[in-house]
């Protein structure tokens, strides 16, 4: 008896053990998260404030302005050309925005600046953005001639972007990412209006889009807080573009916590606590922040999934302020407020996302839960996906109040039965590849 209650008391621990699930890093991925450097981010960010202004109307030629800008911005990415072995491509996308009487007083020419890497896979058209502004802008919203450093906002983005493409411009993924530092941000999201509506009329097979704007600062104004450990993502409910068809399938599923931008949402949580210690990703279930918006929304608007990275506690001290010093307070968006650890860490979440996502195999492709009779146990359908091959399945499942999946349930067929009630949990089905890297979490139809 004493025998079997020592054996007990070693295999106890292990058993327990057993139940908690393992923190899987895909070995390159992780290596590439590594490689992010703080002395590079610095670099880049400096150079990109000493352009004077980033204003969008402002054009002062080859050291001032926000053309100047653009050009360091597109030398950067050029740069990285040679060791992509031909995969990334840059180039400024300009186009000509009219006056609206508004924010724009005649017609300007803007561009975004972009790094396209090709994916390897040419029977494989997915596509996913990253994004951040490279516009800034002082108190008055239409002065473009005052200095305005925009190190935060967006520079801590812009700079995310060029350290990302130094990186993973080395690699091949399967499917295309696209990098771009948009302009017209803060004239209206002008930038990204042009580019959301590109991708509707060329066609691009857009599967996500990710927005950084303002991921550099980890202190707070009024409350001072000091906090590099968490870090925001928004993302839509029911989705801008909502057709009647999806409105009616919503209500019957109760799904208004499981649009696409949700399920990108989720997965960003996941996998960038995956591959970044110390960083909790906070979901915020809400497009954007309190009746404001971000480059996200005009790809929401044209039925994309998109979602806002934004930083856990913003500084009104420094954004959209003229640089002064009042009451002893210093105002103005400087380069000495941004803590770049904090910037690592950020810019480490979006390359590991993106490196998951352009690597796994798409969705799976026609999802269901079976409605063909009642039951406390629920039969999930599916087929393989369109594009890459998948290893296996992951089915998640999550109590109807939890905002992130609790458990995975992982088989290598095309159908899975579980001993849990469809009315009791929610679920949904996710590829993995051969690698191991999963696709988005796709939710369920009714099917019979």
């Amino acid at each position: 008896m004493k025998k079997i209650a020592v054996l007990l008391f070693f295999l106890l621990p292990f058993s327990n053990k057993a139940q908690v699930p393992a923190v899987h890093r895909m070995p390159a991925i992780a290596a590439m998260v590594q490689d992010i450097s703080k002395d590079s981010l610095e670099s880049y960010l400096e150079g990109l404030v000493s352009f004077g202004t980033r204003h969008s109307l402002s054009q002062d030629g080859e050291v001032r302005g926000i053309e100047a800008a653009r050009q360091y911005v597109l030398q950067q990415f050029q740069s990285f050309e040679n060791a992509a072995n031909g995969r990334l491509t840059s180039e400024i996308d300009y186009f000509t925005v009219e006056a609206n009487g508004r924010r724009v007083l005649e017609d300007t020419r803007m561009g975004n600046v972009m790094a396209t890497l090709k994916g390897t896979d040419p029977s494989d058209n997915r596509v996913f953005i990253v994004s951040g502004h490279i516009d800034s802008r002082v108190s008055d919203i239409m002065n473009a001639e005052d200095d305005a450093p925009g190190a935060n906002d967006d520079g801590s983005g812009v700079v995310a972007l060029i350290e990302m493409v130094r990186i993973m411009c080395r690699k091949s993924f399967p499917a295309t990412i696209v990098f771009v530092a948009v302009s017209g941000e803060e004239q209206g999201l002008i930038g990204a209006a042009h580019l959301a509506r590109r991708a509707r009329e060329e066609n691009w097979n857009l599967v996500a889009m990710i927005n950084n704007d303002m991921i550099g600062n980890s202190a707070s104004s009024g409350t001072e807080i000091r906090n590099n450990t968490q870090l925001r993502v928004f993302s839509e409910g029911v989705p801008l573009m909502e057709t009647e068809e999806m409105a009616a399938l919503r209500r019957a599923t109760n799904a208004e916590n499981d649009s696409k931008s949700r399920q990108l949402a989720r997965y960003i949580k996941e996998v960038g606590q995956r591959y970044v210690d110390q960083l909790e990703i906070k979901l915020l279930y809400r497009n954007d922040r309190f009746l404001r918006g971000g480059d996200h929304t005009p790809f929401s608007r044209e039925g994309f999934t998109a979602v806002r990275v934004c930083e856990m506690n913003e500084n009104y001290y420094q954004q959209h302020q003229d640089l002064r010093t009042e009451d002893g307070i210093r105002y103005g968006d400087v380069i000495e407020h941004i803590d770049y650890e904090y910037l690592r860490k950020n810019t480490a979440v979006n390359l590991a996302v993106l490196a998951n996502l352009a690597t796994a195999p798409s969705v799976p492709e026609s999802v269901g839960v079976d409605i063909s009779g009642l039951s406390n146990s629920t039969l999930l359908r599916w087929e393989a996906p369109e594009h890459g091959t998948a290893r296996g399945y992951y089915i998640l499942m999550r109590e109807t109040s939890s905002a992130m999946w609790e458990r995975k349930f992982y088989t290598e067929d095309l159908e899975m039965e579980l001993p849990y009630s469809k009315d009791n949990y929610f679920f949904a089905v996710q590829a993995v590849g051969e690698q191991g890297a999963e696709s988005l979490a796709v939710f369920p139809r009714p099917v019979r």
